[in-house]
């Protein structure tokens, strides 16, 4: 291969790389500037006699939890050290048949909170057989089987609220006349593999799932984060709930397409200072989460799974090798022709953008600047992360969620 050939190469693959990551930090600015927002003030409790439109307005929250051991404390505790949302609310976790402590550590939180009074613990309980019930959603169906309340929270046993998370968000939602509100969430990132891969794909989600279109009902785009969904009971029970979509792996996007296309009204805003969210507390786990929800994500569409795990490979990896490459190439080639110079410049502004991308994060999210430099080594295993994905959901093997196969 000649040299001219190779300087091409170069210079394209760096050009494109440089392109995306401006596209990708546009786009990303276009869309959060004008984002729906969690209201930032923090209302009195809103409701005279707790009626609103003459309904009686009650909240239950629920926390479905298998192996939480690492996180049930934290994530109970802010609930019961949130203000109080109305005047009668409700917290049930269910016990998705942990073979941990996950049970025994909620009982003692809400003891040592004194708050056993709103508390109930729910055991799961085995799933039906020759039914197909994926991730949380039997857990869910099974905590709704003895919720009355008008309005009903699902949260993650891995999400930590702000004392005034429930009532800002239960106020919007009445205030809005919304179905379903959900909060998307900040970031938390304690592991390594968290701080290589977790603000891409927050970058990515923030850009596939437009946040103004999820809130237009003339739109199809339909996005809810699952750590934090808040249902209209009338509505919930409307579209069947949990039970209805029993074998969805990715029942976040499911329950919302089906808010949506079924007329109700759907709000997805930044709740970035009322909910955080600490995923996986290692590489397996992230590695089993991301090649679980990957394909899913992008609508079970080869082509597009792929081609986005190659976009970021592009992105965010190939500049940490274009760099070098071109620099290795031009000593090699006895001198450095323009395209090489062309190409290692665009390569070195790459990886500029890359920080400037991460700052705004920074700003945005709240996901600080450290380890930036791990975003090369993040960019290869989002792009290994797509393959896998695709083969797992596809064949069922080795597609599993905290060990339990999801086929």
């Amino acid at each position: 291969m000649s040299s001219w050939i190779v300087s091409l190469i170069l210079l394209a693959l760096s050009a494109s790389s440089c392109l995306g990551l401006l596209i990708l930090w546009v786009g990303l600015q276009r869309v959060f500037q004008a984002a729906p927002q969690l209201i930032s003030s923090v209302p009195p409790l809103p409701f005279d006699a707790d009626l609103v439109d003459g309904e009686a307005i009650s909240l239950t929250v629920v926390i479905p939890a298998f192996n939480e051991s690492l996180n049930i404390k934290r994530s109970l505790g802010s609930v019961f050290k949130s203000l109080p949302p109305c005047g009668d609310w409700q917290v049930v976790v269910v016990d998705d048949m942990s073979t941990d402590s996950t049970a025994d550590l909620a009982r003692e939180c809400a003891k040592q909170l004194n708050q056993q009074h709103r508390f109930s613990l729910i055991q799961a309980g085995p799933r039906p057989a020759r039914e197909r019930w994926g991730g949380k959603n039997w857990a869910c169906s099974r905590a709704m089987d003895g919720v009355k309340s008008s309005w009903v929270l699902f949260i993650d046993a891995d999400v930590e609220l702000r004392p005034t998370a429930l009532r800002r968000a239960l106020v919007q939602a009445i205030d809005e006349r919304a179905d379903l509100l959900s909060l998307a969430p900040r970031l938390v990132c304690t592991c390594l593999s968290e701080w290589m891969v977790q603000p891409i794909m927050a970058s990515l989600l923030g850009l596939g799932f437009p946040i103004i279109e999820a809130n237009d009902p003339s739109s199809d785009v339909a996005f809810a984060a699952g750590p934090f969904m808040l249902f209209r009971r009338s509505a919930y029970d409307a579209i069947g709930g949990h039970r209805a979509l029993a074998g969805e792996v990715v029942e976040d996007l499911a329950l919302a397409r089906t808010i949506k296309t079924s007329g109700f009204c759907l709000r997805y805003v930044l709740g970035l200072d009322a909910v955080d969210l600490q995923m996986y507390p290692n590489l397996f786990a992230l590695w089993e989460g991301w090649t679980k929800n990957w394909f899913l994500g992008l609508d079970r569409n080869i082509p597009k799974a792929l081609a986005a795990g190659g976009v970021v490979v592009l992105m965010f990896a190939s500049p940490w090798i274009l760099l070098p490459s071109s620099i290795v190439f031009a000593v090699l080639s006895f001198g450095a022709t323009l395209m090489v110079i062309a190409s290692s410049l665009l390569a070195a502004m790459a990886l500029v953008l890359q920080i400037v991308l991460r700052v705004w994060i920074q700003d945005r999210f709240g996901v600080p600047v450290k380890f930036w430099w791990l975003m090369g080594a993040g960019g290869l295993l989002v792009g290994a992360i797509a393959p896998v994905s695709v083969w797992r959901s596809l064949t069922g093997r080795g597609w599993t969620w905290k060990g339990r196969p999801l086929a």
